[in-house]
């Protein structure tokens, strides 16, 4: 008869857990009071700090605990939306942390900006995952601006525009701004006066339009203005003090640009729809009255409109007459922006440009010019300067040659 035997019990057994596999509790209020109370004891000694969060990194955890780092560095706490800092039932706030410990900071030292950049750098070349944290930080302070005073407000703008002009973070993490509620709220054109004059004392114009442009944003600065309010007029007036000069000339030509492709793009759609070219004169002339852009800028747009609005033949026999028609159809149109000697000059380079640049067009270039002075688009006196100092390089040998019969008939009935 066979016996059942007792399974082995675990009862008052104590099984020994792996220190491998023991997972540390998560606790930000306790990594919080350690690294503010080391900021505190270094108080406002840059090489202090430096030294103290370099060192502190291979003690505490930065990679699982990045967000409350820099929640603390920029604002002496640890954030909860909105911007509030939290705060344990038992503590008291004035012992515990410093509100912006390092706002205050760069306040004290802004006139040495490279100190705050040498403690930022220092810590994120070390702990080189902190650099998404970063950029993720200046997102979400941006998003909580509502939260601070107004003067926090001013100083966390001046530090994120000494950040960005060195490198420091990501220009991305300004897209926030474009929130409607921060917008609405005044909030967003407040944070970028102060943000771009910081910039704008460290670095140019060009460094903040190369930083906007990566970030896809250059042509977006109107948006920080409410949209009852979204003017360039009122964008001038906004950033109308000193040092901001430059954003106000970076909008004028971005917002330039912004037009002229609009009116590129109306003229394009009306050319395929072959409207009246009297209405497509007076969109060019009323753009022109607009942006202040002068004939001999607009006879170029004009021109490499009216040029990309045909599939031209591939054939060297068949192109000439096809762009003969299309040019002759279009010859009032740029007959009405070559009033000036400057404008057909601007316009006899580009025919030859383009006549270089698309081989096929090599031969068509004098039949181009002496249809343009048939239709008095261009006259004898610019044609004759063109010939003989105001050629481009390109190709000068086979359109001068091209040309030499029509100089030589103009220059005989001047002559007689």
């Amino acid at each position: 008869m066979s016996q059942k035997i007792e399974k082995p019990s675990l009862t008052g057994h104590r099984i020994k857990t792996r220190k491998r596999d023991e997972k540390e509790k998560y606790d930000p209020s306790a990594f919080r009071d350690a690294i503010v109370q080391g900021l505190n004891e270094a108080s406002s000694d840059i090489d202090q700090i430096s030294k103290f969060l370099d060192s502190t990194g291979s003690k505490l955890d930065y990679r699982r605990y990045s967000e409350s780092l820099l929640d603390i560095l920029f604002a002496g706490g640890i954030l909860a939306p909105g911007g509030s800092i939290l705060q344990d039932s038992t503590e008291k706030s004035n012992n515990i942390y410093n509100r912006l410990f390092t706002i205050n900071l760069i306040a004290s030292i802004f006139s040495s900006s490279n100190n705050l950049i040498q403690i930022l750098y220092k810590l994120i070349r070390r702990y080189k995952y902190l650099e998404k944290s970063f950029d993720d930080e200046l997102k979400k302070l941006i998003l909580f601006l509502k939260g601070f005073s107004i003067e926090e407000r001013e100083k966390l703008a001046k530090v994120i525009g000494i950040c960005l002009s060195n490198g420091l973070g990501s220009p991305a993490s300004l897209l926030p701004l474009f929130d409607a509620h921060l917008v609405k709220d005044g909030l967003s054109l407040e944070f970028a006066q102060h943000m771009f004059h910081a910039w704008l004392r460290e670095k140019d114009i060009q460094n903040v339009g190369n930083a906007l442009k990566k970030s896809g944003i250059e042509s977006r600065l109107l948006e920080l203005l409410p949209i009852n309010k979204r003017s360039q007029e009122n964008f001038e007036s906004a950033f109308n003090t000193p040092g901001l000069e430059p954003i106000i000339e970076f909008q004028r030509v971005k917002a330039s640009a912004e037009m002229k492709k609009g009116v590129q793009s109306k003229l394009e759609e009306m050319l395929k729809n072959e409207e009246p070219i009297k209405d497509m004169i007076a969109l060019i002339k009323e753009h022109m009255s607009k942006t202040g852009m002068q004939d001999h800028e607009t006879i170029v747009m004009v021109w490499n409109t009216l040029m990309n609005a045909v599939e031209w033949n591939k054939k060297d026999d068949l192109v000439g007459d096809q762009a003969i028609r299309h040019l002759k159809q279009y010859s009032s149109l740029l007959a009405s922006l070559t009033e000036t000697n400057k404008s057909q000059l601007t316009l006899l380079h580009k025919i030859q440009e383009y006549c270089y640049d698309n081989m096929n067009f090599i031969k068509v270039f004098s039949k181009i010019v002496i249809l343009f002075y048939k239709a008095d688009v261009l006259d004898e006196d610019a044609i004759l300067k063109w010939y003989n100092h105001s050629h481009s390089a390109k190709g000068k040998t086979i359109f001068l040659e091209q040309m030499k019969n029509f100089i030589h008939w103009l220059q005989s009935a001047e002559e007689g």
